[in-house]
């Protein structure tokens, strides 16, 4: 149960405004059945001391034969007597648990009166638990350590009165399952390097065994008959369920959906791969008309002769004149995060812009199509540049290490979003914050607390959702833009703050244009739906029903449906299918963009700087201090 609430953060006060955080919340708990039932858990008492318990174990003890009770006989409950539960360690009776080759149900007295009042706390710590399962002598659970990279550990407990103490049986597991018998636990954990995880059974134990590698399945001999096409009938058969029985309309937007299984089904035997039954199961789901429809992943097959690039994280121009391929921008990144700079940016390298790259470990760059050419599979390792500097002088040698492709591209959207907010910061004379988002999930509301709390004390502020993927935090930032300042602090020195902590006083402008969707699409809505702030740019996405992206298929592909349709107050569908309208329309046309130019943010510091000079939002002056002297 979570009941173990305990704040890791102690006030509101300090960077970032924190939220109380509440870690390791669960604690473990018993109910006693009947009130005569002892905890196994309990230390020994006066009046029910170790040696009492033993000797009602003594019974047990010498007839485990005992039969099993008559199904037809009445409980013991009935007389107005109930056994006590036997000690720790011994053998239950006839009357609690029949012989494990009996057919009888075991009985089971339950005294619902005052059931919530017979409850125990576990001695175990509080954590991140779960998957409890209960064995004769131990008590097993896993245990989740905090933050988005916690390994889990199965713990074992053993069942006793007194130094109850955890063990961990197996760290950085899975999962794990306890067998019917109550014997074994198989545990599944991953194996670094392998294409599959590893399956490993023991005894169920306070510990594994110490040479683990004895108790790995051996699965490579495991074989068996697979007809892909019956497989993919089956996928296709289960998205065409799935969509059935989690897509938001039960009128599924007016489409006969049986007769949609009919039309397209005879279609799955000219499939001949997974990527092909995607296409498949995507046209399926279009007949529905709904956005949040996606088909990926899969058993698709991958190309042995995958050729990754390297990237420099610069434009970079032939000259052959100059004897080589010339550095016409190294993309910016945020000095504050030396790491996802460009290569030619790090520490202790004096590459600069115009400089020529005459040669790549040897070869000259003159020689081959692109310098892109002499990068392949050269991502994550150190490659030799023979650069000619645009100052003029000799030619020079430095080591680099190129770029993925993800982190190419996302210097690239860095370098972009970097000249934006410079761009505000000129024009707004630094009265104006800015704000991008490229979606809603966890990495972008640490992009948030990066980049809001800097300007929240700003007279405007543009918070820029073009291109925002979605996600689902648009609550959190809605939250802090909802925040009234209502009482202000004066401190000896220095200038004053208000209450609450980090709430935006000045005037909001929220940026959205065809690729805001999702979640970005739901933050933009809530800031006009709750009066924050003007909309400005072009009609956004459209997609308005949200989904968990839980049904899966059975190779771990996924045909998600769009589950939860979302509508206002008034009764209308809101977003689907038609995207939110802007208050105010600003198009960036494709050449004007090409060129650098952004007509929706220039437009949105225009009109922040008209309504900062029509309506000012100057922190009020502390009243004069009061004088009590006479």
């Amino acid at each position: 149960s979570e009941r173990n609430l305990e704040s890791t953060v102690a006030s509101p006060w300090g960077n970032r405004q924190p939220e109380p955080h509440f870690d390791r919340v669960d604690r473990i708990y018993q109910l006693a059945l009947t009130p005569q039932h002892r905890s196994p858990f309990d230390p020994p008492a006066e009046l029910n001391p170790a040696e009492a318990d033993k000797t009602a174990e003594k019974p047990a003890e010498k007839s485990p034969e005992t039969p099993a009770p008559d199904p037809e006989a009445k409980p013991a409950a009935s007389a107005g007597a109930t056994p006590p539960e036997p000690g720790p360690g011994a053998k239950k009776d006839a009357r609690s648990a029949p012989a494990r080759d009996s057919k009888a149900p075991p009985v089971v007295n339950i005294e619902f009166a005052g059931l919530e009042q017979r409850q125990w706390e576990v001695p175990v710590p509080a954590g991140n638990l779960g998957r409890l399962t209960v064995t004769d002598k131990h008590l097993f659970y896993t245990d989740r350590g905090g933050g988005p990279n916690a390994r889990t550990r199965l713990v074992a407990v053993e069942i006793k009165p007194k130094d109850v103490e955890t063990s961990t049986v197996l760290d950085d597991i899975k999962s794990y399952r306890l067998s019917h018998d109550r014997k074994k636990l198989a545990v599944l954990k991953a194996e670094p390097g392998a294409r599959t995880d590893a399956v490993y059974v023991f005894d169920a134990g306070a510990k594994a065994p110490d040479k683990l590698d004895k108790a790995r399945v051996d699965l490579s001999g495991l074989r068996f008959s697979y007809s892909p096409r019956e497989n993919w009938r089956q996928i296709f058969t289960d998205a065409w369920r799935l969509h059935r029985d989690y897509f938001y309309d039960k009128a599924m937007h007016g489409v006969d959906w049986p007769a949609n299984l009919a039309k397209h089904l005879p279609l799955v035997d000219r499939v001949t791969d997974r990527a092909e039954l995607n296409d498949l199961i995507a046209y399926l789901m279009s007949e529905l008309s709904a956005l949040h429809t996606a088909v990926r992943g899969g058993d698709t097959r991958e190309s042995p002769d995958d050729i990754a690039l390297g990237f420099l994280g610069a434009r970079l121009e032939r000259d052959a004149a100059g004897g080589g391929w010339r550095i016409a921008r190294i993309h910016r990144g945020d000095p504050d995060y030396p790491k996802t700079l460009s290569p030619l940016q790090r520490p202790g390298l004096t590459v600069k812009e115009g400089d020529v790259i005459e040669a790549i470990n040897g070869v000259s760059t003159l020689e081959v199509p692109h310098p892109g050419a002499l990068l392949r599979q050269k991502a994550g390792r150190q490659v030799l540049l023979r650069l000619k500097p645009a100052s003029g002088g000799p030619a020079s040698e430095v080591v680099v290490t190129p770029l993925g492709a993800t982190a190419a591209q996302n210097l690239r959207y860095d370098d972009w979003e970097l000249s934006r907010r410079a761009r505000v910061e000129e024009a707004g004379a630094r009265r104006i914050g800015y704000v991008h988002l490229r979606a809603m999930g966890t990495s972008d509301i640490a992009q948030w607390a990066r980049d809001f709390y800097p300007v929240f004390d700003r007279a405007g502020l543009i918070l820029d959702l073009r291109h925002n993927r979605g996600g689902n935090i648009d609550s959190w930032v809605l939250n802090r833009l909802l925040r009234k300042a209502w009482m202000f602090w004066a401190p000896r020195d220095g200038e004053p703050y208000w209450n609450m902590q980090g709430a935006f006083r000045g005037h909001l402008v929220v940026l959205i244009n065809e690729w805001t969707s999702s979640d970005g699409e739901t933050a933009a809505n809530g800031v006009r739906r709750l009066g924050l702030g003007t909309l400005l740019g072009t009609r956004t996405w459209g997609g308005g029903v949200w989904l968990r992206s839980a049904n899966g298929l059975v190779d771990k592909g996924i045909a998600s449906a769009a589950e939860y349709g979302t509508y206002a107050p008034e009764g209308q569908w809101v977003v689907e299918g038609h995207g939110i309208d802007p208050d105010i329309v600003v198009d960036n046309l494709p050449h004007a963009t090409f060129q650098g130019q952004d007509a929706q943010l220039d437009a949105a510091i225009q009109l922040l700087r008209e309504k900062i000079a029509a309506e000012p939002r100057p922190v009020p002056r502390p009243p004069p201090y009061p004088n009590k002297a006479k």
